[in-house]
C-alpha cells in the first residue's frame, strides 16, 4: 500500500507539516523501560513541539495493554514491540511500524534471588512462576518462544503479570516469581542489589541476540499505528518519524546527557548507575529509525514456532512496515 503525502523538497517539511498543535496520543508498552527511553526523551529534548506535535504519552503496563488502546480508539500510536503488528495482521488487521527504534529487544529472563528452585537452564523453567510484564506482552511471547525451543510446554509454567519496573524488581526480591523476563534498568537494580544474578537467556547485546534467534537483528521496539490512521495523518506521521530520527541521534551522541534530562522518577536513586545502563545500552538502538528489510520475516519465523496464528497465516511482509517517512 502507498501512502500519500506531500515530498518535501531537500528534506523540509514545509508541504508536510501538521497544523501548529495537532494532537497525537501514543500509548507507551512500559514507560520506564530502557527499550522505549527514545519516546519519551524525544518528549524531554522538545523535538515533538519542533513539528508541530502535541503529543500525550500515557503508560501502559505492557506491550498487549497499549495495544488495546490503539484497537479501541484511546491511541493514535503504540510505542511497543514489532511482535504485536505481526501478531495483527495473522488476524487480519491492517496495522504498521512506521519507526524503528531498536536493532534488538533489549529483554532477558532471569531468575530470582529468592527463588527455592535450582534454575539454571530455560528447561528448569517447568513448574516455576515465572514473571511477565502482561499477558499477551512481548515478555510473554519471548518466554514461550524459549521454552518451545527447549521443550517445555507452555502450559506447565506459570506465567503472571508484574510489570517492568519497580514492581518487577520488587516481585523478584521478595521470591513471588521464580523467573521473571525483565528490561533495564530493571535488571541493572536487581543486579546491584543481588550481587549474583543468573540470566537464562540475554537478548541485550548482539552476541545475546545471535544466541536466542540465531540473527544479528530482531526488531523490537517501534512506533506503529492503523493504517488508517497513517493514511489519513501522513503530515503527523512524518513529524514523528522526524522527531524520533532526530532523537536517535542525539542519544547516540549523548548518552550521558540523554540519562539526565528523562524524568527523575525513570532514573531511580542511583542517577550514576542509570547514566551507565543508557551508555551500556547504546547499541541495540536503531541509529537511523529503519527497519531492515529481512526484520518481518525473521519475526514470523521466531513467532510462528509458539504462536499457531502466525505460523498458519499468510502474511506479507511488506505490508508490516514502511520506510517511507524516515527515508523522506
Amino acid at each position: 500500500m502507498r501512502f500519500v503525502v506531500c515530498v518535501a523538497l531537500l528534506g523540509a517539511l514545509a508541504c508536510s507539516s501538521p497544523k501548529t498543535g495537532s494532537e497525537v496520543r501514543i500509548a507507551v508498552g512500559g514507560q520506564s523501560q530502557l527499550v522505549y527511553l527514545p519516546t519519551t526523551l524525544a518528549r524531554q529534548l522538545g523535538e515533538y513541539e519542533k513539528y508541530n506535535l502535541r503529543v500525550t504519552l500515557t503508560d501502559f503496563q505492557g506491550g498487549a495493554k497499549a495495544l488495546e488502546a490503539l484497537l479501541g480508539g484511546s491511541a493514535d500510536v503504540v510505542s511497543g514491540f514489532f511482535d504485536h503488528v505481526i501478531q495483527m495482521h495473522a488476524e487480519g488487521r491492517k496495522v504498521r511500524a512506521f519507526v524503528a527504534m531498536q536493532r534488538f529487544p533489549g529483554l532477558a529472563v532471569v531468575v530470582s534471588p529468592a527463588t527455592k528452585k535450582q534454575i539454571r537452564t530455560i528447561a528448569d523453567l517447568k513448574g516455576a512462576i515465572v514473571g511477565v510484564s502482561a499477558p499477551g506482552s512481548s515478555t510473554d511471547l519471548l518466554l514461550k518462544y524459549l521454552l518451545s525451543r527447549n521443550g517445555v510446554p507452555a502450559s506447565e509454567v506459570s506465567f503472571t503479570g508484574i510489570g517492568m519496573s519497580a514492581a518487577a524488581v520488587a516481585a523478584m526480591e521478595r521470591g513471588k516469581v521464580d523467573a521473571a523476563v525483565m528490561a533495564d534498568p530493571a535488571i541493572t537494580i536487581l543486579a546491584q542489589r543481588a550481587r549474583i544474578l543468573r540470566i537464562l537467556a540475554d537478548t541485550r547485546t548482539e552476541e545475546g541476540v545471535k544466541q536466542v534467534f540465531g540473527t544479528s537483528q530482531y526488531p523490537a521496539a517501534v512506533l506503529y499505528a492503523t493504517d488508517a490512521w497513517l493514511s489519513s495523518h501522513p503530515s503527523e506521521a512524518l513529524a514523528l518519524a522526524k522527531a524520533m530520527q532526530n532523537t536517535l541521534r542525539y542519544l547516540q551522541s549523548n548518552p550521558k546527557e540523554a540519562a539526565a534530562k528523562m524524568p527523575p522518577e525513570f532514573q531511580g536513586d542511583d542517577r550514576a548507575l542509570y547514566a551507565e545502563t543508557v551508555r551500556a545500552a547504546l547499541p541495540m538502538y536503531s541509529p537511523s529509525g529503519e527497519m531492515p528489510a529481512d526484520g518481518p520475516a525473521t519475526l514470523m519465523k521466531v513467532l510462528g514456532v509458539s504462536l499457531d496464528k502466525v505460523r498458519n497465516a499468510r502474511i506479507d511482509p511488506g505490508a508490516t512496515y514502511t520506510n517511507q517517512w524516515v527515508t523522506q
